[in-house]
C-alpha cells in the first residue's frame, strides 16, 4: 500500500497529510449521503430519517472499506443511504434526484472550496510574488494559477509541505525562487497561519471533486449508475444485489491492482479543477 510505504519513507510528513485528510473526507462522505438522505426525505421517502441516517455523525455513513479506498486512492464511498422507492411520488424523477443528490453535492463543496481558496491565495502571499514573472519574464510557475491549479508545482508544494517556490518546470529555468528554497518560500508569506487554512482547502476541494467524478461512473451501486438507468434506460434496468456485489468486488480489485480506473478518474478531476480554476481567476480579474 502507498501509504504504509509513505509511513515508513516519511512518517511525520505522512502523519501531518493524514491529520488533513481526515476531517476533508469525513465531512465529505458524510454531506454527500445527507444529502441523499435529504432528499429521499423530500421526494415521499423517510427510510432514511426513520433509520437515523439523516445525521451529521460520520459514524452514521462510514464504509469501512470505501474509507480506507479514500486515503489509499483519493476516492471511494460511504455506507449508502437507505431508501424504498415504492415511497417516492414519481419513481424515475425522484430516483434520479435522490441519485444526483450526493454528486451535486460534493461539487457545490468543491466550488465553494476553490473560491475560498483563490481567496486565501490573495491573502497569504506577498503581491510582489504575483509580479516577479511580469518583471523578469523568467519565473513562469509564479502565477496565482499554479498554485491553485491541482496539476501546478506550486500547489504541490503547498499542500504537500514541501514549502518551496517552483520557478519553473524542469529543464526550463532555475527550479526555486532565487535558489533559495524554503528562505524564499518564508519571504514571500504574508499571512503564515492561513497556509494551514489553505492547505485544508486544498485537501477538501481534492477530494470532493474525486468524490463526485468517482460516483458519476455508471457501474453499480455508484450513482451514475442510475443517472445513466433513469434518463436513458428509463429504470427499466434491474440488477440482482448478487450481481451489484460481484461488480463491487471486481472494481475493487482494478482499483488495488491496476491504474486504469485510478488514471481516467484523475485525468478527469486534474481537466476539470483546472478548467474551473481558470475560470475563477478571469471572472475575478486575477489571471
Amino acid at each position: 500500500m502507498g501509504i504504509l510505504s509513505s509511513l515508513q519513507s516519511d512518517p511525520r510528513g505522512t502523519l501531518i497529510i493524514l491529520l488533513y485528510n481526515l476531517p476533508a473526507i469525513l465531512i465529505a462522505l458524510t454531506l454527500h449521503e445527507l444529502a441523499h438522505g435529504y432528499v429521499a426525505l423530500r421526494c415521499g421517502d423517510p427510510t432514511a430519517q426513520m433509520m437515523g441516517r439523516l445525521s451529521f455523525n460520520p459514524l452514521r455513513h462510514l464504509d469501512p472499506i470505501g474509507t480506507l479506498f479514500m486515503f489509499l486512492f483519493g476516492f471511494g464511498w460511504a455506507r449508502p443511504v437507505p431508501v424504498n422507492p415504492r415511497n417516492y411520488k414519481n419513481f424515475r424523477r425522484d430516483d434520479l434526484l435522490v441519485s444526483i443528490a450526493g454528486i451535486v453535492m460534493n461539487l457545490c463543496l468543491f466550488l465553494a472550496a476553490m473560491l475560498i481558496m483563490t481567496g486565501v491565495n490573495e491573502l497569504l502571499w506577498d503581491p510582489e510574488l504575483w509580479e516577479l514573472d511580469k518583471l523578469s519574464g523568467s519565473f513562469p510557475l509564479l502565477a496565482r494559477r499554479d498554485f491553485l491549479r491541482f496539476d501546478g508545482y506550486n500547489f504541490y508544494s503547498v499542500i504537500s509541505g514541501e514549502n518551496v517556490l517552483f520557478t519553473a518546470a524542469a529543464g526550463e529555468n532555475s527550479a526555486y525562487v532565487l535558489s533559495k528554497g524554503t528562505d524564499a518560500f518564508n519571504s514571500f508569506l504574508r499571512t503564515p497561519w492561513l497556509l494551514y487554512v489553505q492547505r485544508f482547502l486544498m485537501f477538501f476541494a481534492r477530494i470532493n471533486l474525486s468524490l463526485a467524478v468517482f460516483n458519476l461512473l455508471p457501474i453499480p451501486p455508484l450513482d451514475g449508475y442510475h443517472v445513466v438507468n433513469d434518463i436513458f434506460l428509463r429504470g427499466r434496468l434491474h440488477i440482482p444485489a448478487k450481481v451489484v456485489n460481484i461488480v463491487m468486488i471486481a472494481m475493487m480489485v482494478l482499483l488495488y491492482f491496476t491504474r486504469f480506473i485510478s488514471s481516467a478518474i484523475s485525468t478527469v478531476v486534474y481537466t476539470v479543477q483546472g478548467a474551473v480554476a481558470d475560470g475563477i481567476l478571469a471572472v475575478f480579474g486575477l489571471g
